[in-house]
């Protein structure tokens, strides 16, 4: 187990350096002058300059990484052009709120798409399996904001049961939630009905039917344990999802977390924190498989670490 985290921890900084460093060449080649950004459309070519070179933005890239990654080295993510603040208490600010979205999202899209996966498996072949798969595959294929938008006009606008916007309680969280977990609901739903079929077929759940078990006892007992291993390895995956998808939708809520920070940086070209909210996401999508791999084997003994 150590040997097995060791190992994923080294890999996880090779990817991180990886990252970084084809981040780093796609802001570098981006035709935004970050130091017209901050200096502002009147200043002079003389102006601009000045700033560039209090920025480093004169030197040669490899002078510009190597500088960024001796600073990452020492914990430090740099400091934000425009707001003159350091990006990792800009994050760590901003962290929280996104962290707490990305915990209802994934409730959410548990508690809908295992249900109706469950179901549909149950009622296979039925209307209700047929209708319940064309409803993941509309949340599996339907645009985030699209969703965003239709639940606001619904939910906030017309009922007037939820806020428009804003943070701070349960209401202000259960539209963005709900919107940011409607695509893994889709991909759950399906995802548990191929599984709990395959596993319902298995002789050792015809043997547990024949020895007088209950349905229920049969579903709860052998089938869904062993139907839900694959929906584990998919939740380390979605926080990638979640990472590219957060910065729509809490754009559309006003949510303030790193992806509207991140939205925001870009508009700006605010080099260091897209650099930095780019290297936190990376750091929750690597941490996320890994916990994903070391609680499967928990769950079912007969799945190894190698």
């Amino acid at each position: 187990m150590l040997a097995y985290i060791a190992r994923r921890l080294i890999q996880t900084v090779l990817i991180l350096l990886g990252i970084s460093l084809v981040t780093f060449v796609l802001l570098y080649l981006v035709p935004a002058d970050p130091a017209r950004q901050i200096a502002g459309r009147s200043a002079t070519a003389a102006t601009v300059e000045n700033i560039r070179q209090q920025l480093g933005l004169n030197l040669p890239f490899h002078e510009q990484y190597l500088r960024y990654l001796s600073g990452l080295l020492n914990g430090d993510l740099g400091r934000s052009y425009l707001q003159r603040t350091e990006v990792s208490t800009l994050i760590a600010s901003r962290l929280p709120a996104s962290l707490l979205l990305m915990a209802g999202a994934i409730l959410c899209e548990l508690l809908f798409g295992l249900t109706m996966g469950v179901i549909a498996a149950l009622k296979r072949g039925t209307r209700t399996d047929d209708t319940l798969m064309i409803a993941s595959f509309i949340g599996v294929s339907a645009p985030q904001f699209v969703i965003g938008i239709l639940l606001l006009y619904v939910f906030a606008v017309q009922l007037g049961w939820f806020p428009i916007g804003g943070y701070g309680t349960f209401a202000h969280l259960v539209l963005p939630s709900i919107t940011l977990g409607f695509l893994g609901a889709g991909w759950y739903a399906r995802m548990m009905r191929s599984s709990l079929i395959d596993v319902l077929r298995q002789d050792y759940i015809r043997t547990a039917r024949a020895t007088g078990m209950s349905r229920t006892k049969v579903l709860l007992g052998h089938a869904l344990p062993n139907a839900i291993l694959p929906i584990i390895a998919m939740i380390g995956i979605d926080i990638g999802l979640f990472m590219s998808g957060i910065v729509v939708v809490e754009s559309v809520f006003g949510w303030p977390g790193i992806g509207q920070l991140a939205w925001q940086a870009i508009q700006r070209v605010d080099i260091p924190i897209i650099m930095g909210v780019t290297l936190v996401s990376a750091c929750a999508i690597v941490l996320g498989n890994l916990i994903a791999d070391l609680i499967t084997p928990l769950i079912d003994p007969r799945i190894k670490l190698r």
